[in-house]
């Protein structure tokens, strides 16, 4: 392992990596460094083609010491697609789309949970806890479950069934709150503080982001080490655009891309838009979003711990935060569906509806290589999509298409 310490980003305190800590004294969350000048010196991207398609084949990148800890489901290595229906039709000539549908629990919170609970497993944890808006919880409960670690899951009473179910069927303990994911938050947090459970809230432990950076670590890979010019990421707690940002600066540092890293974009819902509204008057931080509602339900989080780091990503790689409404992420999700095969989530539709607004005003190029992260399949968003097909009786023929 080239872990070297653990940084707060926030005020430049250094940890011990090899203790379960939280976050840094300031409150502020902590990243992994890691000695990247030995990184460079052994690990060449030739050691890459006799290693396995998943995301622990960046070993030398990752924070997990002994390969006996290592919480495996298949995570990793899922398909950058290219949608040249859409794309043509859009005016986006290099338009694809990093699908993490097809990743263990159907989302790319399987990544976080991935690393997060192998190392959570290596430092001895026995007991976390987590509050989440829905596929976070039925994720680390699955890797909880193969790792012999004992989940806690609080989750607002409106997130999916199919994530409540998830959660439950992994035997982990689940329990519902009458409101939104910072009042499962503050649940979770007086545990933390009664038992002692490990707290594996959103970037309150170091590790889930580097489950999440390997994202951009396949992106560039896919792309033959080339980054591309846009990725469009849906934002809610903002993991994974703080882990991509993370990603691609230490390839870069490491020599193993050039050039500008990828403008960074993060997407919300009109009904919760906190990053955007922050970014939008050159903020530093978000405000708390009030009464904050949408269909992509994995947006909804009215207050992000690592909001400064979204937006220090967005504006170190000149980026932008846009905000689009349920309506048009109901769009996307059917022309994704309709032209390219493609069931996305709602949060990944999301994407291509701010990518339409910024090809038309101009800030997408028409030839440059634009990336949509989906981060997970529309299968377990079935009330997304309404339909009353004619009903036919034995006899019936079929009209003509």
């Amino acid at each position: 392992m080239y872990v070297s310490y653990l940084e707060c980003p926030k005020c430049g305190a250094n940890y011990e990596s090899e203790k379960p800590i939280q976050l840094c004294q300031c409150g502020a969350p902590l990243l992994v460094r890691y000695d990247l000048k030995k990184v460079k010196k052994n690990f060449r991207k030739k050691a890459l083609h006799t290693r396995k398609a998943n995301l622990w084949r960046y070993w030398e990148l990752l924070p997990v010491k002994k390969e006996e800890n290592v919480v495996f489901l298949g995570e990793g290595m899922t398909p950058l697609l290219h949608l040249k229906n859409l794309g043509s039709k859009l005016g986006i000539n290099n338009l694809y789309l990093k699908d993490e549908g097809l990743i263990p629990t159907g989302t790319f919170k399987a990544r976080g949970a991935a690393v997060g609970v192998s190392r959570a497993k290596e430092l001895g944890i026995k007991v976390l806890a987590m509050p989440t808006n829905g596929n976070a919880g039925g994720s680390w409960a699955a890797y909880c479950a193969k790792a012999g670690i004992k989940a806690v899951i609080v989750m607002p009473k409106d997130a999916p069934i199919i994530n409540r179910k998830e959660v439950a069927v992994a035997g982990a303990s689940l329990f519902l709150v009458n409101g939104l994911i910072s009042d499962a938050g503050k649940i979770v947090g007086r545990a933390i503080a009664e038992y002692g459970w490990y707290d594996a809230s959103t970037l309150k432990e170091p590790y889930r982001i580097e489950g999440k950076k390997t994202m951009g670590l396949e992106i560039a890979e896919q792309f033959g080490w080339e980054m591309p010019d846009v990725i469009l990421y849906p934002t809610g707690g903002g993991v994974g655009i703080i882990g991509i940002y993370k990603g691609l600066k230490e390839l870069q540092e490491i020599g193993w891309v050039s050039g500008k890293i990828s403008r960074l974009v993060a997407v919300q819902s009109t009904g919760c838009a906190p990053i955007v509204k922050a970014w939008e008057e050159r903020k530093t931080e978000s405000v708390f979003w009030e009464n904050a509602r949408t269909i992509a339900f994995g947006l909804t989080v009215p207050k992000a711990l690592g909001d400064f780091l979204v937006l220090e990503a967005l504006y170190n790689t000149d980026g932008c935060a846009v905000a689009v409404e349920d309506d048009e992420i109901l769009k996307a999700q059917h022309m994704l569906a309709s032209r390219e095969g493609v069931f996305v989530c709602p949060e990944g539709a999301a994407t291509l509806s701010a990518a339409i607004k910024l090809a038309r005003n101009g800030w997408i190029k028409h030839d440059e290589r634009v990336v949509l992260l989906n981060t997970g399949t529309g299968l377990k968003y079935p009330e997304t999509v309404k339909t009353e097909p004619p009903m036919l009786e034995p006899g019936d023929h079929l009209p003509r298409v």
